[in-house]
């Protein structure tokens, strides 16, 4: 099979859907282009297996779409230099398709059944990342193809997508399915060997990721399996089989039933938009009329699975468990479960446990409150988040945290921003910085915009400061910082006690990296922006009494380093931690009980140890949870000292050198926190109730004061 980019041979084809073809020289390498076809209604490019297809142009006008608006809108923020992510953050999301989308392209796709299953690319996915992956999806029982439509704009960013559609009459066994997919994977690896396939498989479709990884162990694969179907032995899909037999076509039984499961709870939706802030009142207009909209569409839920294709479905779910099942010990492909907890067709959750333990690469993420329909149903899930946060997006042989890396859209963004709401109602940051002249200013304007520039500073009481911090970076200054962070929020060595990696996702997506030399080098060359606590640790798990008191090594870790690129050095302090706990059940404490010091020392064979040829406190590095008392909530201040210059200075290569300039950022640190200490004194609104009170009559967005400077 000859395969030229996205449009390649397929027999048969649905010429109401053929709109338009991607040339072949839209490769994995560069941004990819459509064809330039005259008033053309973009949608798909698709393709067939045995006869390329030529289209006539069919012809509505296409007006300016999103994404042009989008790039626009990029454009002009980057002249004003003007954060402006809430716009954008609603120009993306204007643009993100919705299920009413999907029913309305469900119409095009399923009008002709001619033809065996095909590929179609999105051309809203038309332009993304050089050197992007291949996304193959492989979808559910539905088998329409456009259970990530909701994701196209996202993924259309860092990916190359074609999506399998399998005709609503089309009774294609299971071994012959495995068999195109695996055609594709072929005839691809083949024409790009250094470029990495994606299989993305929702229940049906993940039974087929897995059958064709293990037939292909030898291709370096990605599978992100959403509520696989290899449960179907233990669900109530089975016994409904016979039944669903001996019923007339008359009575489509089940159909409102599944419809309500890609749609979603009502009530749930209703409560999700109160808590974002939506106005109840446009809540319920919106509900009503998604509601009435959606129930519209119960004909077209009959006509992609009418009772014998519902059935014909069911006995090839079947098959594909059985078939994947039992070459499960052959897969080793990196493998991503997503798995719903109110999955009401398959046992969802209990089976991504059950897969994470027997594959030898596999992580699992589970989303309690969400249904069968994963990617399709709810908003909250967004795929290329979820990619980025648990670190599987690679495009290469191995994931490199610095040019793998992908920014945060706005979308994404706002998303994380909201959910740290509480967190920073109940602190109310007041951030200062300093200029190089020396003039200190609340907010972020005094920190450089250009990198590279290192933040080194104190690591508060469990590192309470970093999610206000590192979000109104971003928010304020559009600079993210990338944390240098311990092992154990990226890989660990065996599970056991340490909280679950999802807990970390949120910093990872915010471009946090694993504590290493090497990446630090290529942070640094890349004119990042590095956030670096020296205390790690044994600062942030500090004992009692010992709050604000640094826990630096002895010998220089950065400077010279952040000298041979000229980085500036931001010395910086936090304090507040005080105001919010007390320790009173510490390390020292801990170590005495034996079953708490045998599960510390559990913990640290969990991951890899940092500073080990330390010695001293410095170099006891093992992780617990202090027991604290809370305290009426106070505020979290933040001061971020004058620049350090590292630019031109030669002498900077000595050893000597460097060490002094180690201990005057040390020291500079110090002098922060004795700053904020003596200064928030006198802050009239240091104390929760007093920064309420200011809110409920300024509004609660307000800033609110506080000290003079």
């Amino acid at each position: 099979m000859a395969a030229t980019g996205p449009c390649f041979s397929v027999a048969g084809f649905c010429p109401a859907l053929v709109r338009s073809c991607l040339t072949p020289s839209s490769s994995s390498s560069g941004k990819m282009k459509s064809n330039p076809v005259p008033n053309l209604t973009r949608r798909f490019a698709v393709s067939t297996e045995q006869v390329q297809i030529k289209t006539e142009a069919t012809t509505t006008s296409f007006p300016d779409n999103e994404r042009l608006k989008m790039e626009r809108l990029e454009n002009e923020t980057q002249e004003k230099k003007i954060p402006l992510l809430w716009e954008l953050a609603e120009a993306e999301k204007k643009h993100r398709k919705s299920m009413k989308d999907y029913f309305e392209e469900s119409k095009d796709l399923i009008r002709s059944d001619g033809g065996p299953p095909r590929w179609f690319s999105p051309l809203e996915c038309g332009s993304r990342l050089d050197k992007s992956p291949l996304l193959l999806y492989l979808p559910g029982i539905d088998g329409v193809g456009l259970g990530l439509i909701k994701q196209h704009y996202s993924l259309g960013k860092i990916f190359d997508i074609w999506c399998l559609h399998i005709p609503v009459k089309d009774r294609t066994s299971f071994t012959e399915l495995v068999k195109l997919v695996e055609r594709t994977v072929r005839s691809e690896n083949c024409r790009s060997p250094n470029r990495l396939t994606y299989l993305v498989g929702e229940s049906l479709g993940a039974c087929l990721a897995i059958a064709v990884a293990a037939r292909n162990p030898d291709i370096d694969l990605v599978l992100i399996l959403a509520n696989p179907g290899t449960s179907f032995k233990k669900s109530q899909l089975e016994p409904l089989m016979p039944l669903l037999a001996l019923l007339p076509d008359q009575l489509q039984l089940g159909l409102p039933h599944i419809l309500s499961l890609m749609t979603g709870d009502p009530l749930k939706m209703m409560m999700d938009n109160v808590t974002k802030g939506v106005p109840l009142q446009l809540t319920v207009e919106e509900l009503s009329q998604d509601v009435a909209a959606m129930s519209s569409y119960l004909s077209v839920m009959g006509d992609i699975l009418p009772r014998e294709t519902l059935l014909w479905k069911l006995h090839l779910l079947k098959s594909a468990s059985a078939f994947a099942n039992s070459r499960l010990h052959a897969v080793k492909a990196q493998t991503l479960i997503l798995s719903s907890g109110k999955d009401q067709l398959l046992p969802s959750q209990e089976e991504g446990q059950r897969l994470q333990h027997l594959l030898p690469n596999c992580e699992n993420r589970l989303f309690s409150d969400c249904g069968h329909f994963l990617l399709l149903q709810e908003d909250e899930v967004d795929l290329a988040t979820i990619i980025m946060g648990t670190n599987f997006y690679r495009r290469g042989a191995y994931h490199d945290y610095v040019s793998d890396y992908v920014p945060p859209s706005p979308y994404e963004f706002k998303k994380i921003y909201e959910s740290v709401r509480l967190i920073r109602l109940a602190t109310s940051p007041v951030m200062l910085s300093t200029f190089e002249d020396g003039k200190i200013v609340r907010g972020l304007a005094g920190v450089p915009s250009e990198g590279p520039v290192l933040y080194v500073g104190y690591h508060m009481l469990l590192g309470f400061e970093l999610a206000p911090m590192v979000s109104q970076f971003f928010f304020e200054r559009n600079i993210l910082l990338r944390g240098i962070a311990h092992p154990s929020m990226f890989r660990r060595l065996k599970e056991g006690r340490l909280p679950p990696m999802s807990q970390y996702d949120i910093f990872r997506i915010m471009g946090a990296v694993p504590v290493s030399g090497t990446l630090f080098y290529k942070l640094l060359s890349s004119k990042a922006h590095v956030l670096l606590y020296p205390g790690g640790v044994r600062e942030a798990c500090h004992r009692k009494g010992e709050a604000y008191k640094l826990f630096w090594p002895e010998h220089s870790e950065f400077v010279r380093m952040a000298a041979r690129f000229g980085a500036k050095i931001v010395p910086f302090g936090v304090v507040g931690e005080d105001d919010f706990f007390e320790v009173f059940f510490d390390y020292d404490d801990q170590m005495k009980v034996p079953f708490l010091r045998d599960y510390i020392i559990d913990i640290a064979k969990e991951s890899k140890s940092v500073r080990t040829e330390e010695n001293g406190e410095v170099g006891n590095q093992d992780m617990h949870l202090p027991g604290v008392l809370p305290k009426f909530p106070g505020r979290f201040y933040y001061y971020f000292g004058k620049p350090i210059e590292t630019q031109g200075r030669k002498e900077l290569k000595d050893r000597e050198k460097a060490h002094e300039l180690y201990l005057e950022v040390k020291s500079e640190v110090e002098k922060c926190l004795s700053f904020l200490k003596e200064k928030r004194e006198s802050d009239p609104y240091r104390y929760l109730l007093s920064r309420l009170s200011y809110q409920a009559m300024h509004g609660i967005t307000s800033e609110v004061p506080t000290f003079e400077l």
